[in-house]
C-alpha cells in the first residue's frame, strides 16, 4: 500500500476468513498484513505462520523464542493492506468504507484509486502487486529506473541500503540483452552441467581402469593409481569448491567497498549485492551462464595445471558437482519448504538469518562447516 492512500478498514471476522494457503492474512496490532506472498520464504516453515492465519503476531514478533530483526520488522511492511476496525461490525465497516469513497471523490481521488483496484485485480499474481510501492521522496534510488548505474552514487549510505533487503523484482539494466543476461532459471544449472560431470566421471574412471595412470615421484620412481582413487579425488574437489566458495562468499562478495569508489560499490552489487537487496528475486538465486562458465573454466584450468591431467578431472568433476548441487540447495532454502526438524529446516533458516540480521557472518548454504573454523557460526535460535 502507498504511504499516501488512506488505509482500508477490516472486520475481525474479514481478517479470520482469510487463512488458507491462498489467502493468509495476519495481525500485528491493529495493522493488517497479507503474507500469502511470504508463505513459503518464512524461515520457520508456511505452517508457523497458517497456525497464527487471522490472529495478532505481536507477541511472536517480539520472542521468545526468536526476536526478529528490524529487517524483517522492515520486510513485514511490504504486506500491509490495511487497519482493523475493532469497534465496528460489517455494516458499520461497509459505511465508514462510504464515508471514505464520498471523501475520495470530494478531493478528486477516486479516479486514482479505481485504477489501482482495478490494477491490482489485473495483476494479481504480479510480484510488483504482492509489495508496497516504493516512496521514491524517501528512497535513495529511482526503482523505474534500472538499478546497476545508479547504486555507485549511493556512496557511504550504499552499505546499509543493500542490506535492508525488499521483497520487489529488480531490474539491472536498461538493454533488454544486458538485463536477460543477468538472469537464469534454476533448472539451466542441472541441465547443463550434470550432463558435464557425468561424462567426466565416466571418462576418469574408464581411464584410471586401463591401469596406466602413474604418479612420478622421482626420474626412478612412479606411483601407479587404482581406478577407485576415483572417489577420493572426487570428494576432494567437493570439498575443494566449498572452501573456495566460502572464501569467495566472505571475502568478496561481503566486502565493504570504499564509499568514495563508484566503480567497486557497482560491481559489488552486481555480483552479490543485489541478491541481499531482493533475496527472492527468483531469476537471480543462482550464477548466470556467463559468470557460472567463467568459474568453471577457470576452476578446471587450475586443478589441471597443478595435478597430472586425469587426476586434475577427477578433482575438477567433483567440484563442479560441489557447485551444481551449492545453487540448487541455494534455491531450495529461499523457496522450499522443508520438514520442520529437518536438516534442510535448520539450514533454511540458519541461511535466512544471513539475509535479514547477520549479513556479514553465517554463510551456510550447503553446510555451515566452514563457519566454525573462520567463527562466524550465528548464534542459534529456535523458530
Amino acid at each position: 500500500m502507498s504511504p499516501s492512500t488512506s488505509p482500508r478498514f477490516f472486520t475481525k471476522r474479514e481478517v479470520a476468513r482469510h487463512s488458507t494457503p491462498d489467502s493468509c492474512w495476519v495481525l500485528l496490532g491493529t495493522r493488517v498484513y497479507d503474507v500469502t506472498a511470504f508463505l513459503r520464504m518464512h524461515p520457520g516453515g508456511e505452517a508457523l505462520i497458517r497456525s497464527r492465519s487471522g490472529k495478532d503476531v505481536s507477541r511472536e514478533m517480539e520472542g521468545p523464542p526468536h526476536r526478529h530483526s528490524e529487517n524483517a520488522r522492515r520486510w513485514m511492511e511490504q504486506y500491509y493492506i490495511g487497519e482493523l476496525d475493532r469497534d465496528s461490525g460489517a455494516e458499520e465497516a461497509q459505511t465508514l468504507r462510504e464515508r471514505k469513497q464520498t471523501s475520495d471523490q470530494t478531493d478528486g481521488k477516486t479516479a486514482e484509486k479505481t485504477k489501482l483496484d482495478e490494477d491490482e485485480d489485473e495483476d494479481e499474481n504480479s510480484p510488483y502487486s504482492r509489495c508496497s510501492s516504493v516512496d521514491l521522496d524517501k528512497d535513495l534510488v529511482d526503482w523505474t529506473k534500472p538499478l546497476a548505474w545508479q547504486v555507485g552514487h549511493l556512496g557511504e549510505k550504499y552499505d546499509a541500503w543493500v542490506h535492508q533487503p525488499v521483497d520487489r523484482p529488480i531490474r539491472l539494466f536498461g538493454n533488454p540483452f544486458m538485463e536477460a543476461s543477468t538472469k537464469t532459471s534454476w533448472y539451466w544449472v542441472p541441465v547443463v552441467w550434470l550432463p558435464i560431470v557425468f561424462y567426466f566421471s565416466w571418462y576418469c574412471l574408464t581411464t584410471l581402469a586401463e591401469g596406466t595412470t602413474r604418479i612420478d615421484v622421482t626420474s626412478d620412481l612412479s606411483i601407479p593409481v587404482h581406478k577407485y582413487m576415483f572417489v577420493p579425488l572426487f570428494m576432494f574437489g567437493w570439498f575443494l569448491w566449498s572452501f573456495m566458495e566460502y572464501c569467495i562468499h566472505r571475502f568478496v562478495f561481503h566486502m565493504k567497498p570504499p564509499a568514495h569508489n563508484y566503480y567497486l560499490i557497482t560491481l559489488h552489487f552486481l555480483l552479490h549485492g543485489q541478491h541481499h537487496k531482493s533475496p527472492f528475486d527468483g531469476s537471480r538465486l543462482v550464477f548466470p551462464p556467463g559468470v557460472a562458465s567463467i568459474a568453471v573454466v577457470s576452476f578446471y584450468m587450475i586443478v589441471c595445471k597443478i595435478l597430472p591431467e586425469i587426476l586434475g578431472i577427477s578433482v575438477f568433476v567433483g567440484g563442479l558437482c560441489g557447485y551444481v548441487v551449492y545453487d540448487m540447495i541455494h534455491y531450495y532454502l529461499h523457496y522450499g519448504s522443508p520438514k520442520r526438524g529437518s536438516y534442510m529446516y535448520g539450514l533454511k533458516a540458519y541461511h535466512v538469518k544471513h539475509h535479514f540480521e547477520h549479513q556479514r557472518a553465517g554463510f551456510g548454504i550447503t553446510t555451515t562447516f566452514w563457519d566454525h573454523p573462520f567463527n562466524t557460526v550465528i548464534p542459534d535460535e529456535k523458530f
